[in-house]
């Protein structure tokens, strides 16, 4: 987040949130999502659909592959963990996303959020590996 970007907390829905549809994780969420309570907040955008223009956003598909990208209703921006905290807060999870930020915590969530988008992909390709064993089993 920016010094000038408003806090996650205060996301104005509704959001749109853009998620790799190829990633096993992403998927998990959005279909969760999709079955959520307040889902008229979230519009889900697949950044992986043939008919996506990253530039149409003012963005790189590049970047928006590298971390989570949300848009709010008043047209900010969050990118990486800010926008997993917007994203929970419009679906009224505020509490949850306040500790998030608490000094300490933050900076845990952030280098946790980090780490796991570097490494979504393989993560996501031993998940699937190993819910096939499981399924087998």
């Amino acid at each position: 987040m920016s010094p000038t970007a408003p806090s996650p907390r205060h996301a104005v829905s509704p959001v749109t949130l853009f998620h790799d549809g190829h990633c096993p994780f992403c998927q998990r969420e959005v279909a969760w999502l999709e079955r959520h309570p307040r889902r008229e907040r979230v519009r889900l955008v697949d950044i992986q659909a043939d008919d996506f223009d990253a530039a149409a956003w003012g963005r790189s598909f590049d970047a928006m592959m590298g971390r989570l990208h949300l848009a709010d209703a008043k047209g900010a921006w969050f990118v990486g963990m800010d926008a997993s905290r917007a994203l929970y807060a419009v679906l009224g999870y505020r509490r949850l996303v306040g500790l998030t930020m608490l000094p300490g915590l933050a900076w845990c969530f952030d280098r946790g959020y980090a780490f796991f988008a570097r490494y979504r992909v393989r993560l996501g390709n031993w998940w699937q590996a190993r819910q096939r064993r499981q399924e087998k089993a």
